[in-house]
């Protein structure tokens, strides 16, 4: 059975991109389900898949994440691994899909987990909005918080990889994008331009953008809900596998699981640096996938 790919809400569970794609599991905080309803929950997952591999915020409510870490400390099993992402709701979302497409491979448990933090850098993820007076999580200049009080601004900002803002319409006019193939996912909140499918995707060579619903926590985490959130990502299996598998594959010094890069997904104990090897050159290329 493939590796349970788990969430922290529904709505970062995305369509699946085809039919072999799983779905993904919630777990549900404190204040929706009781410790020992989430304890059999986990408890189904481990018997039917093996391993559980769980992507939550950053951003979560420290109850819930509490929560997790007690039901793994409970079960006092080695078989749970849980990745603090931080990346906006939507570019969770699109990460948590791209493991479930991993999952059916043949790759373990462990390289599954541990390929979130190699897949994250190649999310393009960021939001057009119509202010950023309350946006803390990139760095914001005084002049763009002035800026944002003025009617009708918009600004486009990229929060990851690398974090860029800037206002439409000044001497900046484009976000900065991945010089290989992706499409583009997109949710709209209470903002009505089409600046992200029709001068972002163009610009950014997307090849295809398809709209999902809006995350939840998206306004919390952007500061406002007048706001068009996007993620462009990887959307093949095939580059996926390629890019994962071009890694060097290492054993767990602590707790004996196969990972690639430099963390173990599960135990989170580092690889010694000498025997960390980055993925091979020219996996990726502008152009069709």
């Amino acid at each position: 059975m493939p590796t349970a790919i788990a969430v922290t809400s529904a709505d970062l569970v995305l369509p699946p991109t085809d039919p072999q794609t799983p779905t993904a599991a919630v777990l549900q905080g404190p204040g929706t389900q009781s410790l020992d309803e989430a304890l059999a929950d986990m408890n189904v997952l481990l018997e039917r898949h093996g391993h559980v591999v769980a992507l939550y915020p950053a951003s979560i409510p420290a109850a819930h994440e509490r929560r997790m870490h007690a039901v793994r400390s409970v079960m006092e099993t080695d078989r749970i691994a849980l990745l603090k992402i931080d990346l906006p709701p939507l570019g969770i979302a699109v990460l948590a899909r791209q493991l479930r497409q991993l999952s059916v491979c043949d790759f373990s448990a462990g390289v599954v987990a541990s390929a979130a933090r190699l897949l994250s850098h190649y999310v393009y993820a960021g939001a057009l909005l119509s202010s950023v007076a309350k946006l803390d999580r990139i760095p914001v200049s005084l002049k763009s918080h002035a800026k944002s009080w003025m009617p009708g601004s918009q600004f486009a900002v990229l929060a990851n990889p690398e974090p860029q803002l800037i206002k439409l319409g000044g001497e900046d006019t484009t976000l900065s994008g991945p010089e290989f193939a992706t499409q583009l996912a997109f949710a709209r909140g209470q903002q009505a331009s089409d600046w992200v499918t029709e001068t972002l995707a163009p610009g950014w060579q997307v090849q295809r953008a398809q709209e999902v619903d809006l995350p939840a926590a998206s306004p919390a985490w952007w500061g406002t809900t007048k706001l068009v959130e996007f993620a462009a990502f990887l959307p093949e299996i095939s580059v996926l596998y390629q890019l994962v598998s071009s890694v060097r594959r290492e054993q767990c010094h602590w707790c004996g699981i196969q990972l690639i890069g430099d963390r173990c997904g599960f135990c989170s104990a580092p690889v010694a640096p000498n025997e960390n090897h980055p993925h091979a050159v020219g996996v990726l290329h502008r152009g069709p996938t």
